[in-house]
């Protein structure tokens, strides 16, 4: 997803990379033990940071659609598709 937005203009390189390395930073100064275990974790918030600094959605909604999804998986049966439904947003 970020290599396909970076394609499309939404960001440069070094935004990125810069984004990037403040998220990790940040986890660090809040006791991130920087073991690589949470490398994603760090790649995920720098993403939803920059998608909501440009204006392709907000925090509230990025919020919104991950705690729908969340409540869909916890609904769904292992090994079984996970699908979004309209009750999973509230």
């Amino acid at each position: 997803m970020t290599l396909a937005l970076y394609d499309k203009g939404l960001f440069t390189w070094p935004e990125w990379a810069d984004t990037l390395a403040a998220e990790i930073k940040r986890a660090q100064a809040a006791g991130d033990p920087d073991t690589g275990e949470t490398y994603y974790l760090h790649w995920l918030a720098a993403l939803e940071r920059l998608i909501a600094d440009k204006g392709v959605t907000s925090k509230d909604t990025l919020s919104r659609v991950k705690h729908a999804w969340e409540h869909a998986c916890e609904r769904t049966p292992h090994g079984k598709p996970i699908e979004l439904r309209e009750d999973d947003f509230h």
